[in-house]
């Protein structure tokens, strides 16, 4: 019976997990930027960083509550210590000495401690710096958010272009081998050269390679996508967005002149925090200046036996408290808590200037993106012209060649001249989408922004 339980545990494990593994999934790419969001890896994280500084802050908070200690100790002196006093105290001869031993062999204590800091500079600022490592981990969270989102488009985009590159070469390469058994069939016929063979022998030699490559990428793309989402990385996945469909919705002019309040951008944001840090930091060492005070307050009771009967009804404890207070004034450090201080200032100046720095490259990067969206319109619009234009010229001389009016080095540039209008048009597309997603990732839109108090209630 215990065997068969054993085999039948074993058959239900592999096969969850086999299911788990070959699950099927199928997203459009705003289904797939929201799975990512919550299943990515590095967001994942970033939501436990932000915990992590929740928690942070509890605990710099709970130094300056009441903290109670307890001790317990039992000691057994296996050879007591002897103390020699002079022998005319017990009436002996001035000049000897008689050994006395003091106390009991066995003693127990219990003690227990409440400490209180009543006031310490540095405690003051650790709870302001403690809430901007906050403000800080929910902005690099942000920040991490906005950089999937842009990696799931420009992988979702890969994707594509590689299943449209496949198809394109497989048309051209079934086109090809058409052409090339026709031309052969000319040729053993004697209608026409040699050389017309071997020119469409090359091209489709080049097509294969090119097919060949096409079908390696597309496998990587598809587990690059699979990673951006945070599945298993041979696990099936259906797209059901296309990219001509995806190139034509992100066309947006209207995004060209939005405009930029630059406090909502994330690394804007994130410089900010970090010259907050080096702020507190400087605080901190100049609050090494001031006292600290502290008070504390403890209760204990002992007992004392030859014998461990400590928990006897009849053992007596004696009982002990004390209350006192504690201020702990600097005075000299030779200089050590000015230095300290000096560099954290000049760290905090550093800062200054990163953050302004931050700033400007902001302005740029939006220059840029706005720059690049706009060349990836109009690329994709002439690539969608040349495009049309090369498909006329492969036509026109393909019909020259079938009826010996043209040569095939001419068919064969004309053939080239189109495959490779075919795959600008293509990457054309996924330009225009990914170069949105880098403008739209400056303004901070949309936003992602996750509340710390929603991660609290997930830890």
């Amino acid at each position: 019976m215990t065997k068969k339980l054993l085999f039948f545990s074993f058959v239900l494990t592999f096969s969850l997990g086999f299911s788990q593994q070959n699950k099927d999934y199928s997203f459009s790419l705003q289904e797939a930027i929201t799975f990512a969001l919550d299943s990515n890896y590095t967001s994942i994280n970033a939501r436990r960083d932000i915990a992590k500084a929740i928690k942070q802050k509890w605990e710099t908070t709970a130094q300056g509550l009441p903290q109670i200690d307890g001790t317990v100790s039992y000691q057994n002196n296996l050879k007591q210590p002897v103390t020699l006093i002079p022998g005319e105290f017990g009436g002996g001869e001035p000049g000897t000495f008689t050994p006395v031993t003091f106390g009991t062999k066995q003693n127990a204590n219990a003690v227990a401690t409440l400490n209180q800091l009543i006031f310490d500079g540095s405690y003051l600022v650790g709870l302001k710096a403690a809430k901007a490592f906050l403000r800080f981990s929910e902005n690099a969270n942000e920040k991490t958010r906005l950089e999937v989102r842009k990696g799931v488009i420009n992988a979702y985009g890969s994707v594509l272009l590689a299943q449209e590159l496949v198809a394109i070469f497989e048309k051209n390469k079934t086109n090809l081998e058409d052409n090339l058994f026709e031309t052969r069939k000319i040729f053993e016929n004697g209608l026409t050269e040699e050389e017309n063979v071997e020119q469409l022998e090359i091209t489709l030699l080049d097509i294969e390679t090119q097919l060949s490559n096409a079908r390696r990428s597309q496998k990587i793309a598809k587990q690059m996508f699979n990673l951006a989402l945070g599945i298993d990385v041979f696990a099936p996945v259906i797209l059901t967005d296309s990219l001509d469909e995806l190139a034509d919705n992100n066309i947006s002019l209207a995004l060209l002149d939005a405009s930029l309040n630059i406090e909502d951008n994330v690394d804007y944001k994130i410089a900010y925090n970090l010259t907050e840090q080096r702020f507190f930091e400087m605080r901190l060492e100049k609050s090494k200046y001031l006292p600290r005070l502290s008070a504390f307050v403890n209760y204990g009771t002992s007992a004392n036996s030859n014998d461990f009967s400590f928990f006897n009804g009849d053992q007596k404890w004696y009982q002990s408290s004390v209350l006192g207070v504690s201020l702990n004034i600097p005075i000299f450090s030779s200089g050590m808590r000015s230095a300290s201080t000096q560099r954290a200032k000049i760290a905090l100046e550093q800062a200054k200037t990163d953050f302004e720095q931050s700033k400007q490259q902001i302005k740029l990067d939006l220059t840029s993106a706005r720059s690049n969206y706009q060349f990836a319109i109009e690329n994709y619009k002439n690539s969608k012209k040349n495009l049309a234009l090369a498909v006329r010229i492969e036509n026109k001389n393909q019909i020259k060649f079938t009826e010996g009016l043209g040569a095939s080095f001419d068919l064969r540039q004309a053939q080239t001249q189109l495959y490779t209008a075919q795959q600008q048009y293509f990457q054309s597309m996924l330009q225009v989408i990914n170069e949105k997603a880098n403008l739209e990732t400056v303004l901070n839109i949309p936003q992602l922004r996750i509340d710390s108090e929603t991660i609290k209630k997930q830890y």
